[in-house]
């Protein structure tokens, strides 16, 4: 069978994958990206934006046709020492260190002479690293109070387990996103920072929403049941698998438009970060509530007294007739003893020393039972003789 039959059967629902009974294949996916992406943020480290360390921005107007070697040389050959320059629509746009406003002027007018520009098509911008770091204290604050309301959501809404596991596979995208954020080495900016949020949300919706379907096939779960924990929510993940894909795909194809061919033809600009985060964060984060959230929530439940127990009479009842059968099987191949082929020890042997039989000897057969005296008749009788 072809892997577009596959696809198809899986998409029809005719096939059930056993997500939830292979965990250990998810974590290692999941500890592969994680250590992937941990090593990029070690090495590579993010390259923070001017709106988070201050700067100096540049913007030059009417110079599409240049190239960015041109753009860039026309910048630091005015004693500027670190540079960025990026296409923006029909725009540059050159971010340095901070220049006080003497060095700022002297650096409009080199480039609009270099680049052939007049100097009021190219406008500057210093940003103070005060308001950077503002930016970053309430990225984090947004974070934290967002964390706390859907953990608190989760828990009244679900129980705590299922917070536990939605809160992993957040983390896990977050650590995932922002590593390969750090490998691409675009620049984070307050754009990237309203990506990492969004992806937040769209994780969590899909996490719910496969929350919400399990909840539901193992409510009438009891020690009596015929399946287990994780066989009940195998089969929830299986209904929602499809939806979920769906939902995903429908979600991905702008944003890959966007970061794709939108930067590349059309020179989105900062529009790029957001696209970035958003398209690794919702890939990722249809992995992880699928792959990792519901695993991890299911070896929590089959922790529970009761559906341990349903765990361990499940397995009783399919270990009786396995053991019936077994020995049954054995029975049967078992090959016959000395003592079951050796004759009675009370019947008699006609064969002499050498197993021969002696002539004259007629062998019969022993009859079992009490002797049969003959009859000596009465005293009478026996003097009329």
């Amino acid at each position: 069978m072809g892997l577009r039959a596959v696809i198809s059967r899986i998409y029809r629902g005719e096939i059930s994958a056993d997500i939830v009974g292979r965990p250990k294949v998810w974590y290692s996916i999941s500890g592969l990206l994680i250590v992937f992406s941990l090593v990029g943020l070690l090495v590579q480290g993010l390259t923070f934006g001017v709106e988070f360390k201050g700067g100096s921005v540049f913007t030059i107007a009417k110079a599409s046709h240049h190239s960015i070697e041109d753009v860039r040389g026309a910048v630091t050959s005015a004693g500027v020492h670190q540079t960025t320059v990026q296409k923006a629509g029909g725009n540059w746009r050159v971010t340095t260190e901070s220049l006080d406003p003497k060095h700022v002027n002297e650096v409009k007018k080199d480039v609009a002479q270099k680049l052939g520009v007049s100097e009021n098509d190219v406008s500057s911008q210093i940003v103070g690293a005060s308001w950077g770091g503002e930016i970053t204290k309430k990225a984090w604050q947004a974070l934290i109070v967002f964390m706390i309301l859907i953990i608190g959501y989760l828990s009244v809404a679900f129980e705590w387990r299922m917070a536990v596991a939605a809160m992993v596979a957040l983390l896990h995208d977050l650590v995932i996103t922002a590593g390969i954020y750090a490998w691409s080495g675009f620049e984070v900016t307050p754009a990237t920072v309203l990506g990492f949020l969004t992806i937040l949300g769209y994780s969590l919706y899909d996490a719910v929403v496969v929350f919400d379907m399990i909840k539901e096939v193992t409510r009438p779960l009891n020690a009596k049941s015929r399946i287990t924990y994780s066989e009940a929510a195998n089969q929830a993940l299986s209904s929602t698998l499809v939806r979920s894909l769906n939902t995903s795909l429908v979600a991905i194809l702008p944003v890959a438009a966007i970061l794709f061919i939108g930067t590349t033809l059309f020179g989105a600009g900062t529009l790029k970060d957001l696209s970035l985060a958003l398209f690794v964060g919702m890939i990722v984060g249809t992995y992880s509530s699928i792959c990792v959230a519901t695993p991890l929530l299911v070896q929590l439940k089959e922790r529970e007294p009761r559906y341990r127990e349903l765990r361990q009479n499940i397995a009783k009842r399919e270990q009786s007739p396995k053991q019936q059968a077994k020995v049954a099987k054995a029975a049967a191949a078992r090959p016959p003893t000395d003592d079951e082929d050796a004759p009675p020890a009370d019947e008699p042997s006609a064969e002499g020393p050498q197993g021969e039989v002696p002539a004259g000897v007629t062998l019969r057969k022993a009859v079992q039972g009490p002797r049969q005296q003959p009859k000596r008749g009465t005293r009478q009788q026996r003097r009329g003789k």
